[in-house]
């Protein structure tokens, strides 16, 4: 799914969704948007996946230093590894 924005890959996925659950369509159709819905949602998850990573590597530590960190709600963030780079 080249160059494919993640809101128009969600969009997507909620017509799916939606469609699916009318139960309208005959079966080779569901199967054929199902399997499209499956790759929407892997492709979703890594571009979140790829999101997260630059987040994480753009946090930096008082002295300075890229280290991982995960974001939590609260703002707070919790040291997960050793210094990058």
């Amino acid at each position: 799914m080249a160059a494919l924005k993640f809101e128009d890959a969600m969009a997507r996925l909620e017509t799916i969704v939606s469609e699916l659950e009318k139960g309208d369509l005959p079966l080779d159709e569901s199967l054929k948007i199902f399997e499209e819905g499956i790759e929407l949602s892997k492709t979703c998850l890594k571009m979140l996946d790829d999101a997260e990573r630059k987040v994480e590597i753009l946090i930096q530590d008082k002295e300075g230093k890229k280290r991982l960190r995960a974001y939590t709600l609260g703002g707070e963030e919790a040291d997960e590894s050793s210094p990058v780079g």
